[in-house]
């Protein structure tokens, strides 16, 4: 299945370098988010299969490192890439990375454990048909304001989510296995995942739109001030990892939830001329919370989880993080564009606007109204990571790993 995903996403990247119009970019974006959704629901559950239950750190650890490195490259080289040859070229420069990640599967990956389990259609229809006016009706009110449609939108969604709640209850073989929530270190850890996601994840959009809105930097001036936090992040994920295998996840992903909230509070800080370092000091700051949090919260769901069940809680927590990006974004737009009006937000983001005097100043506190719910939500998920509970995986034994 991560194979399969690696391919959609190639055939999906060369489409959309191809596209002729807006609306087969779109189209073809869902082919690249199907093969997207392959590979992040079965990355987990790979690694959990693969490395006994004292080694999972380490490895989310690197598997942290990819990610953020990778992101780090996307962001300078998407930058530049867009900036002097196109923007198509975004999507091709994934072709030759996608071809080499196929190979590299097909030769290396190979699966430890497979359990008889039916595709669970009625509950994936309802989910997805769930979500979807739930997502639809979030970001127009986010971008609209509040309307009555989408209001009407979001009520069905809930609806439909509740019946889909419903159906996961009764099935035989649920998509979503409830019986995960009964065991205390899943479920608190589960829980942190999500409202760390709701609380952090779109303060690096916030802290862009005042950069390039407020201080007038280019997207890509923007985007380098960021840098150091996934240079950070990239270099300490595998060393957090080895920490969580050794101490538990416990402390090190709590202390991390409270390390983000550092960089939170020194963005706060930022006003019309803050040195733009302050920027850089907080972007390493969040790094190293990040790469306290997410090796060891990771490593410590997929610990905790039964083997049968690695791909369905790999997949979960995936869902929940993307329901807590989603969220997050819609927060931040809501409360940072209720001081200016929606559409400057945008062509703020876009860098097609830059914000003087007053106007500036109010865009600046609806930054800050944002940043204090981040923080907020962020307390949340700290309260959650701590009530866990311990758990020495050091002294669990150790599985066998097959070649």
């Amino acid at each position: 299945m991560f194979n399969a995903g690696f391919l959609i996403f190639t055939l999906g990247s060369a489409l959309c370098g191809f596209s002729p119009s807006i609306y087969h970019l779109i189209a073809f974006r869902c082919i690249q988010a199907l093969g997207g959704s392959l590979m992040q629901a079965n990355s987990g559950a790979i690694i959990a299969d693969t490395f006994p239950r004292n080694r999972r750190g380490r490895a989310f650890g690197y598997n942290s490192l990819g990610f953020t490195s990778g992101s780090m490259l996307g962001i300078v080289l998407g930058g530049v890439i867009t900036s002097f040859v196109g923007w198509e070229y975004i999507f091709f420069i994934n072709i030759p990375i996608g071809v080499v990640a196929i190979l590299l599967g097909v030769r290396y990956l190979r699966d430890n454990v497979k359990v008889e389990a039916k595709l669970d259609l009625p509950g994936a229809v309802l989910l997805g048909i769930s979500l979807f006016p739930l997502s639809f009706g979030a970001i127009n009110l986010a971008t609209e304001g509040v309307t009555g449609l989408d209001i009407a939108c979001m009520a069905a969604g809930a609806a439909l989510f509740a019946l889909f709640i419903f159906n996961e209850r009764k099935a035989m073989s649920p998509m979503l296995d409830f019986t995960v929530f009964t065991k205390k270190i899943l479920r608190y850890s589960i829980l942190a995942a999500f409202f760390q996601s709701l609380g952090y994840l779109a303060v690096v959009f916030l802290i862009t739109m005042y950069l390039q809105g407020v201080r007038g930097l280019s997207p890509l001036d923007a985007a380098l001030l960021l840098i150091p936090g996934y240079v950070v992040g990239s270099f300490l994920g595998p060393v957090m990892g080895r920490l969580s295998d050794k101490y538990g996840a416990r402390l090190l992903a709590s202390s991390g939830v409270v390390v983000i909230g550092i960089a939170i509070a020194i963005y706060l800080t930022l006003g019309m001329s803050t040195p733009l370092y302050f920027v850089m000091i907080a972007s390493a700051i969040a790094g190293t919370g990040t790469s306290m949090f997410f090796p060891a919260n990771n490593s410590e769901i997929m610990a905790h989880a039964q083997a049968s069940s690695f791909g369905s809680v790999s997949g979960l927590l995936r869902t929940v993080q993307n329901i807590g990006m989603l969220g997050s974004f819609v927060l931040a737009i809501s409360v940072a564009a209720a001081t200016i009006p929606r559409q400057v937000a945008f062509e703020i983001f876009v860098g097609t606007t830059n914000l003087t005097g007053g106007i500036a100043q109010d865009f600046i506190y609806g930054i800050d109204s944002a940043l204090y719910i981040s923080l907020v939500l962020l307390a949340i998920a700290f309260i959650l990571s701590l009530s866990r509970g311990k758990a020495a995986r050091s002294e669990q034994p150790t599985e066998v790993v097959s070649k």
